[in-house]
């Protein structure tokens, strides 16, 4: 007969061993988990790109169990203004380190002026304005006059150079301001495009795209049509995107919004600002946000320009410890910036909410 001192022992040596086993057995189904999330999720992804006109790139990670889902995520993709997320990162970052406040102000000169989102460009040269508040203009109206303002001030090499850092330091192409953009667009037109002074491109842009704007540029230069280097404005258009300028993968980019929910990009204080002008605390139920429920957190931003679409975000950014935080990065190309491709972000937001946003058995 075993002497209860036996028993107690034999018990205890094989207390680690059954520790063991229930860690081997957690592990399994956590890896198990996250092979059928990422199964599931390519699935949902690659049907909605077959069925989708053009190409799809999604990038997510679910930073409670480290794992990442790429899809096209390891080429570049055109950001549009997408690169208003970077900007204002490195906007912030100077502040953080003294070099700026909020509180400073900016005069508005002619130069900064840009067609596209935004009121700015119509507003007097001269009027100043605050940095605080032309951070809110340039991320909560995608405002290009605020963002090319907010590029003057901390120059374009340096905000590529924190950049590059900011993205883990490959992956990505130079960001320019959004008046560079036109000049490069419409240069593939013809050289002399890009002497245009800012009213000039300004002047173009109210033409109607794509044949009234051709003949604009033709018309500006004072050239005839047939002196234009590209058949069209699309033509034009497809030679800039190929140049991958104002580009990253998705996969940078998702490194980008990693160190920033992380803590390792801004104070709490910036951090806190730059997810409020990200919309964390609003519903607008478009794109990626459609198909997400409308009482998640989602902080984001879109890109859009001619055939190309984007939608950045972070699910839930402020989780405990990012346990159920989830970086989704998605482009579009080669189809109606608009229409078809809000249609297919919404279906990969949805493919997320049913593959992410429940909890596992």
């Amino acid at each position: 007969m075993k002497t209860p001192a036996l028993v107690r022992n034999r018990n205890l040596l094989a207390l680690p061993a059954l520790i063991g086993v229930g860690l081997a057995l957690w592990a399994y189904k956590e890896q198990a988990y996250s092979d059928s999330w990422r199964n599931t999720l390519e699935q949902d992804i690659r049907k909605i790109d077959e069925q989708t006109p053009g190409n799809l790139g999604v990038y997510v990670k679910h930073l409670g169990d480290g794992k990442a889902l790429s899809y096209e995520a390891d080429r570049f993709w055109y950001l549009g203004s997408a690169v208003k997320v970077p900007i204002a990162v490195a906007v912030l970052q100077s502040i953080d380190e003294g070099e700026h406040s909020l509180d400073d102000e900016m005069a508005l000169e002619a130069g900064d002026k840009v067609d596209g989102s935004g009121d700015l460009v119509w507003q007097d040269d001269g009027v100043e304005y605050s940095l605080r508040s032309l951070l809110n203009e340039m991320l909560i109206e995608s405002d290009n006059t605020a963002a090319n303002m907010l590029i003057r001030l901390i120059g374009e090499d340096q905000l590529n150079e924190r950049t590059r850092k900011n993205m883990g330091g490959k992956g990505f192409e130079r960001i320019t301001d959004f008046t560079q953009v036109r000049r490069d667009v419409y240069g593939e037109l013809h050289p002399d495009a890009r002497k245009l002074d800012n009213i000039e491109l300004v002047k173009l842009a109210s033409a109607r795209f794509s044949e009234p704007r051709y003949e604009a540029v033709a018309n500006a230069l004072s050239l005839s049509k047939s002196e234009l280097k590209a058949d069209s404005m699309e033509q034009a258009y497809e030679r800039y995107y190929a140049r991958n300028l104002n580009s990253s993968t998705l996969e940078a980019y998702g490194t980008l919004l990693e160190n920033l929910v992380e803590g390792e990009l801004l104070s709490e204080s910036s951090r806190d600002l730059l997810f409020k002008d990200m919309k964390i605390d609003r519903y607008d139920g478009y794109r990626l946000e459609a198909g997400l429920p409308s009482d998640v957190p989602f902080i984001q931003k879109t890109g859009t320009q001619l055939e190309r679409a984007c939608h950045v975000g972070v699910i839930d950014p402020l989780a405990e410890q990012q346990a159920t935080t989830v970086i989704v990065v998605a482009c579009a190309e080669a189809l109606d910036e608009a229409k078809e491709a809000g249609a297919a972000f919404e279906q990969v937001g949805e493919a997320i909410t049913r593959a992410l946003l429940g909890k596992p058995d």
